[in-house]
């Protein structure tokens, strides 16, 4: 049978179509925005697809790279894969795949990386990727562990989980929005270099200038007192999800448990209208290996496991 979906690879030319995709996409969040995917274009080979019905409508978008004969869900981004409005079926998915794979053996690309979008971020059930996924034979290759706060249906915080929060309420901190990503990004990189030897994702210049282009999207919450930021979590806000970007809490703020009232605050209130607050992974070494005390830390608040995949497929 003759495939009605045509593919393309996407230019600057496609910004607005696809940005207009992503805002209606049943598995869109503001991360697959070009503007956000953009602003590392130097450090990927975007090989981004588009794919289109036989009327020439929009059907699907994948954000995607290009490194060899690889192609992979973007490398700028925690999860991708194929992005779908309300209109995809199990049955078009399959025949998406298909000349997908034509597709791709006539660019003379050998495999895929795909980043599966976890269902906390799934406006409507979006899943036929997974099935089609396993119909042609990709292998499961890697699974992280997030742990993630049902804010409808909320466990309660543990018994020391709660002395702390009720402890950290008496040094008189101050929780609130701020824009002093310079500041609170000092306090990430000294965690980050101190317990992991590492470096955050994002520079404080780039995570203020995303936050400039997504105010309604990318915020940071800080704990002060006289003045002084103590600890922050930066969010990541999508129509079902807050998502805790990076937090990190200075030694003083430790001391006085400005990260647990900062948490209380946003799981407690803030994300009150929300589907899911999601912490983020806990494991390294491609999902092998798990941090347990960062997963019990986490595990504390009411989160429960979700899982962010990764196959491979052979072209």
């Amino acid at each position: 049978m003759t495939s009605t979906i045509s593919i393309n690879r996407y230019t600057s030319d496609n910004k607005q179509a696809w940005d207009n995709f992503i805002a209606r996409a049943k598995n869109g969040v503001f991360l697959f925005c070009r503007d956000y995917m953009d602003y590392h274009a130097d450090r990927f080979t975007d090989h981004s697809l588009m794919f289109f019905g036989a009327d020439e409508t929009l059907l699907a978008v994948m954000p995607a790279n290009i490194t060899g004969d690889v192609l992979s869900s973007h490398g700028g981004l925690t999860f991708g894969g194929i992005i779908t409005d309300s209109r995809m079926k199990t049955h078009l998915m399959l025949e998406l795949f298909e000349t997908l794979q034509v597709f791709l053996r006539s660019a003379k690309i050998r495999h895929v990386v795909y980043k599966a979008i976890p269902h906390i971020y799934h406006q409507l059930p979006a899943e036929e990727d997974l099935y089609t996924l396993y119909r042609v034979g990709a292998k499961l290759v890697r699974r992280d562990v997030s742990t993630t706060i049902d804010l409808q249906s909320k466990l309660t915080f543990s018994k020391g989980r709660k002395y702390e929060i009720k402890q950290a309420q008496k040094y008189g901190l101050e929780v609130k929005r701020s824009n002093a990503f310079d500041v609170f990004m000092a306090i990430e990189e000294q965690v980050l270099d101190k317990k992991y030897d590492s470096k955050p994702t994002h520079t404080a210049a780039e995570l203020e200038m995303l936050a400039e282009k997504f105010p309604d999207a990318i915020k940071l919450f800080a704990a002060t007192r006289n003045s002084e930021t103590l600890a922050g979590v930066v969010i990541y806000e999508s129509q079902n999800v807050v998502h805790a970007q990076y937090i990190a809490a200075s030694d003083e703020g430790k001391n006085v448990g400005a990260l647990d009232l900062i948490l209380n605050y946003l799981i407690t209130d803030y994300c009150s209208g929300k589907k899911y607050f999601d912490f983020g992974i806990s494991t390294v070494n491609d999902g092998h290996d798990l941090n347990l005390g960062l997963i019990e830390n986490k595990q504390s608040f009411g989160g429960r496991a979700v899982v962010y995949d990764f196959y491979e497929l052979e072209i």
